[in-house]
């Protein structure tokens, strides 16, 4: 077996093929007929098909907490549960300005402390979201529990099997937090509010679902932190410490309610404390009523609200995704394949490397082509999912680890793509010859080195049926939704910085699918160079 040679096309070349990428051989009267080099485009079969995704990876910083049901894919639900963080060495003493006391140096009176007793008046949790998809007014319910010991045994196992979306959360469920009735737009908002901005023109408000808990939660936490600044314990050292030992995080869920996703973007466990108000010298002001023997009134107080521990990206946060049997029924279908979203289908294409090297196996490859065409097939739901934005292709036996390791396409093995990038509903990959040669080459090498152990009992079907058998996604890409995160170089110049998976409701249909039951085959279109064959 031999290889495609590697290598970039001349100059002149190059200049031709840029103007136009169906000539031929443009230009090449230009060189001596010695050195009469060409290029020529041809084109090979590509067979896909829907593939489910199962699970996927997914370390994002917003939960997705809700049911759709589509009419085509059936129904979703989408859950999580995240822990909170504590700052490393927290104190409440150094953020709480003390109990209703004078504070004296020497003689001296230096102030007084506002904080009326040393206990947490109430505790809330606060679900923040900014956007959803679906219906704003659907009539929704939200749960809310406490994880248990459970999840603190498997929070720490190094295989983190907690970051894909298949992860069973109703394992780690604890006592009840609470409940809350909503809808996406809170109509009971006036637009004073809704629309107040701050002094940038930036929008204050932020829809948020507020959780009454249990008073005793706080108690707890204040009691043990207590503890903490007499030394008595290592709970707030960082947030894996308090974790492990005072709170555990949440699990949310919807029990009820049809036709909305949140998007959550954080959790915090808010808590309050009474207050004096005091004057400049720190005096606490009386109320301004008298009774009716004239005495002035008590001290006028008030609720201090302070979120102390939130969600963040330090601690760990996993979305869970179910889907209906309809999805693998959807995915089943012959006459063309899917790209569904969030961990639903994706589309497998199998790139015909042996039939390339084969035909090809003398000439150098410039550019090859592949492009996913997708069908208008919107339904007439109110709610319809559009086509996914961004997709990764990428070899499909490097799925895994590209996610996990946080890897960015190498436009080697793994390239990213736009939907309508070239204004025909597709998404097009205008070049992908090096993932051509790189499979090749490393087939090739495993051949070369096989047939050296062999010696004179090397046969050559044999090795290659053994090895077509055990390396089966050799020749498989998977197409995948995606979401890329960019940013701008102090040059101006746009940088990939993150690709995870699309978690937002999207689909598209594409062409493909099975020939032999009314799919088509897709079209890889090679442009490759082929050189003078030598006289010696």
């Amino acid at each position: 077996m031999k290889v495609i040679r590697l290598g970039l096309l001349l100059c002149a070349s190059l200049t031709f093929y840029a103007c136009d990428d169906t000539t031929h051989t443009l230009g090449m009267d230009m060189l001596p007929d010695s050195d009469a080099i060409s290029t020529h485009t041809t084109t090979f079969d590509v067979t896909t098909r829907s593939v489910e995704a199962d699970a996927v990876y997914a370390k994002t910083a917003i939960g997705y907490v809700g049911k759709f049901t589509d009419s085509e894919f059936g129904d979703y639900t989408a859950s999580f549960l995240t822990e909170l963080n504590s700052t490393e060495n927290f104190k409440f003493s150094d953020i709480l300005p003390g109990v209703y006391e004078e504070y004296y140096d020497g003689d001296t009176l230096k102030g007084r402390g506002t904080l009326v007793d040393d206990k947490v008046e109430a505790v809330r949790l606060l679900v923040y979201y900014n956007d959803w998809f679906g219906d704003s007014l659907n009539a929704c319910r939200m749960s809310v529990y406490e994880l248990n010991d459970q999840w603190i045994q498997e929070r720490h196992d190094e295989n983190r099997k907690y970051r894909y979306t298949n992860i069973d959360a109703e394992r780690y469920k604890g006592r009840l937090l609470g409940r809350k009735a909503y809808t996406a737009w809170d109509a009971s908002i006036p637009d004073s509010i809704r629309n107040a901005t701050d002094s940038n023109g930036n929008r204050t408000y932020y829809p948020v679902l507020a959780f009454n808990l249990d008073t005793e939660i706080g108690e707890n936490i204040l009691e043990l932190n207590r503890a903490y600044e007499r030394g008595e314990n290592n709970y707030f050292d960082d947030a894996d410490h308090f974790i492990d030992n005072v709170f555990k995080g949440v699990y949310v869920k919807s029990d009820f309610g049809d036709g909305t996703i949140l998007y959550v973007d954080r959790v915090d466990l808010e808590f309050q404390f009474r207050f004096h108000y005091v004057d400049s010298l720190g005096v606490a002001l009386k109320k301004k009523v008298n009774d009716a023997n004239g005495n002035i009134g008590d001290d006028s107080t008030y609720i201090g609200r302070q979120p102390l521990f939130a969600s963040t990206k330090e601690v760990i946060q996993a979305n869970r995704f179910a889907n209906s049997d309809r999805l693998t029924a959807k995915a089943n279908e012959k006459e063309w394949t899917y790209i569904k979203s969030p961990a639903g289908i994706f589309t497998e294409a199998t790139l015909p490397y042996d039939e390339i090297n084969q035909q090809l196996v003398n000439d150098t490859l410039n550019a090859v082509k592949l492009t996913f065409t997708n069908y208008e097939d919107r339904n007439n739901q109110a709610f319809s999912m559009d086509a996914p934005t961004n997709v990764l292709l990428i070899r499909k036996s490097e799925v895994k680890s590209f996610f996990e390791e946080n890897q960015i396409n190498d436009n080697i093995t793994s390239f990213v793509a736009t939907h309508n990038s070239n204004g025909a509903n597709q998404y097009h990959f205008p070049n992908i010859a090096r993932l051509i040669t790189t499979c090749i080459n490393e087939k090739k090498t495993a051949r070369d080195k096989a047939e050296k152990e062999a010696g004179a009992s090397w046969d050559e079907s044999a090795w290659d049926a053994q090895w077509n058998a055990e390396n089966p996604d050799w020749n498989k890409v998977l197409l995948i939704p995606v979401i890329i995160t960019t940013q701008q170089t102090s040059s101006s110049t746009t940088v990939t910085t993150a690709i995870q998976h699309d978690l937002q409701p999207g689909y598209a249909k594409l062409q493909g699918g099975d020939p032999e039951q009314g799919g088509q085959k897709l079209t890889l279109e090679v442009t490759y160079t082929s050189f003078p064959k030598s006289n010696n």
